[in-house]
């Protein structure tokens, strides 16, 4: 839980920090815990969420640990949605209808279309805001330069806490673009992710399940989130069993695969028939097999801010240990190659290295730092 500071002086350190994650070539839901962490700092609240655009299309929701968690899959239910368009206006999982008609940070209290004792009386308000303890919040829709969804961040207070104030607003309309920019999805590419955990779950062609590995169960939580829920006896996610449909509609010269993305890693779904002979559970099984990847890029990004370097050395750093020259790193920072130069010895000094194998060496040390 973020620490108390006085909205009026928020943290200038974590306000650097977002400045620098936002400056890099790094981005997407895989960095909205690190995100969390630094505006904390600059705006306080309890705990905070993400509703996104998932691999699947669907919406999909992020919460850090507090007392949403236990109601985040009654907040998709559909009666629950429903009852918050009547009370709020509009659904919080509309990303669309967000997009195209809310700008700024938003507080429930403004969103509230109701008497309060009405609000009070909801499905909603019953079934999430209560439980859940989140009766005062902040709403950010997030969007590119372009106009396209991001995302829409949620900062909550709970019911003992104070109220948001103006200067909470203000603090985090103004970091709007940078929020963006840290949360806006890049292309995946598979030479820059690192295999970090793999698991597998046997189950019947049908979806029931038969055999879990221990590895597997944290991996299925991190990858699909409220919809694992075979622990509660639930079946298996919609895109699992999709998978499952494809595959016996193939051939066996083709391995239906499901790829998703989370704020824990890429994840990586493969769906293969076992053998009478691999299986105790007989012919009929099917494995599947779960990898998660991790990106070295959030990890670079990780041992960067914890050496909290000034905004120039930390862009150089960076893009010298992605691998480009200094030409190339002088192009890319805006600047030319003499002041390129400058900075990279004011950031050898800083470190105590000689040249760029030290520094990726320093780096290097940071990134292997257990990373969860």
């Amino acid at each position: 839980m973020p620490a108390s500071r006085s909205p009026r002086q928020p943290n200038r350190h974590a306000l650097a920090r977002l400045h620098r994650m936002a400056s890099l070539d790094v981005g997407g839901v895989r960095l909205i815990e690190p995100l969390l962490a630094e505006l904390g700092q600059v705006v306080r609240f309890d705990f905070g969420g993400l509703l996104y655009p998932g691999s699947d299309g669907a919406v999909a929701a992020y919460v850090q640990d507090g007392p949403l968690l236990d109601v985040v899959a009654e907040s998709f239910d559909p009666r629950i949605l429903q009852s918050e368009r009547e009370v709020l206006g509009r659904s919080s999982h509309d990303l669309a209808g967000a997009v195209a008609h809310e700008y700024g940070p938003k507080l429930l209290r403004e969103l509230i279309q109701v008497p309060m004792r009405e609000f009070q009386r909801s499905d909603f308000f019953n079934v999430v805001a209560r439980p859940g303890e989140g009766m005062e919040y902040l709403k950010l829709t997030l969007r590119t330069p372009q106009g396209v969804g991001v995302g829409t961040l949620f900062l909550f207070r709970e019911a003992a806490s104070p109220l948001f104030t103006p200067n909470d607003v203000a603090h985090l309309a103004r970091l709007e673009p940078h929020l963006a920019r840290i949360l806006q999805s890049g292309e995946y590419d598979s030479d820059h992710y690192e295999v970090h955990s793999e698991g597998m779950l046997v189950v019947t062609p049908a979806g029931h399940p038969l055999w879990l590995s221990p590895e597997a169960e944290p991996l299925l939580v991190m990858a699909f989130g409220w919809r694992w829920r075979w622990r509660h006896g639930a079946g298996l996610p919609p895109a699992l069993l999709e998978l499952l449909r494809r595959l016996d509609a193939t051939d066996l010269l083709e391995v239906p695969a499901l790829e998703l993305q989370t704020p824990q890693g890429w994840f990586s779904v493969r769906a293969t028939r076992m053998a009478a002979a691999e299986s105790p559970h007989g012919p009929q099984a099917v494995a599947l097999h779960i990898t998660r990847r991790v990106a070295r890029g959030a990890r670079l990004l990780a041992a960067l801010l914890a050496l909290d370097l000034p905004q120039r050395q930390h862009e150089l750093a960076w893009w010298l240990a992605r691998g480009l020259s200094e030409t190339q790193t002088a192009q890319r920072m805006g600047i030319s190659i003499h002041t390129a130069v400058y900075h990279r010895r004011q950031l050898y000094n800083r470190l105590g290295v000689m040249q760029r194998q030290e520094l990726l060496g320093k780096l290097r040390q940071g990134m292997l730092k257990p990373h969860t």
